[in-house]
């Protein structure tokens, strides 16, 4: 069984930064496409960021892009998401996520319903 299990969040001020990570394990991780979501409180889980199982294709929501990136070390089992120019809407519990997409084929996908693993979710708090 795939556990993923983030780190990393924190309180930050306005323009700051952080860095996720997320370690996998139970499964081999070169073969599973990684993605970060995030939930603010009231509002449903969203898409952040995508890697392919190769890391060679990356897909960022619109309202992440140029702030955000996302990188994987499949030596380390390790998704990472550095966030930079944090804004207080950034706030939120950002999810880990994965799916196995094999890896004879590079995808990407960005829908919740799409990801068959989850970690527990670290807070990221961004004051202004």
């Amino acid at each position: 069984q795939v556990q993923l299990v983030e780190s990393g969040g924190g309180l930050v001020q306005a323009g700051g930064s952080l860095r996720l990570s997320c370690v996998f394990s139970g499964r081999t991780f070169s073969n599973y496409c990684m993605g970060w979501f995030r939930q603010a409180p009231g509002k449903e889980r969203e898409f952040v960021a995508a890697i392919s199982w190769n890391g060679g294709v990356t897909h960022y929501a619109d309202s992440v892009k140029g702030r955000f990136t996302i990188s994987r070390d499949n030596a380390k089992n390790t998704v990472y998401l550095q966030m930079n120019v944090l804004q207080p809407e950034d706030t939120a519990v950002y999810y880990c996520a994965a799916v196995d997409t094999g890896s004879s084929i590079v995808v990407i996908s960005t829908e919740v319903w799409e990801y068959e693993y989850w970690g527990q979710g670290t807070q990221v708090t961004v004051s202004a």
